[in-house]
Parts: structure tokens; C-alpha cells; sequence
């Protein structure tokens, strides 16, 4: 699985997606695509994503 780093601090455009666009206010935020994103340290979902399960609310 890969994965890309943005730093919102030095990304004008990435602040404005995840702030304006998905609405948050506070990161960590992980986006795995349109649909599913969420903000906070989820180990979870990160695992659940890992082992290729649904994503779960």
C-alpha cells in the first residue's frame, strides 16, 4: 500500500480541499478517496483498509 504526505501548512491547495471541501479543522487527516476520509489518529481504519475490509462509519 503507498501513501503520499501532504503538509496543509505548506500546501495552499491541500488546506483549502480538506478544510473548505471535506470541512475539517484539525489533522491528522487521512483521505482514502471521495468518499472515504476522516480526521484523527484511527488505527481501525487504517488496519481495515490494510487487510482490504469495508471501511466502517
Amino acid at each position: 500500500m503507498t501513501y503520499t504526505v501532504v503538509d496543509v501548512t505548506e500546501n495552499a491547495a491541500a488546506l483549502e480541499y480538506v478544510s473548505e471541501d471535506l470541512g475539517y479543522s484539525a489533522a491528522p487527516i487521512v483521505v482514502v478517496d471521495e468518499h472515504n476520509h476522516w480526521a484523527g489518529f484511527r488505527p481501525d481504519r487504517i488496519i481495515a483498509l490494510a487487510q482490504g475490509r469495508a471501511l466502517e462509519e
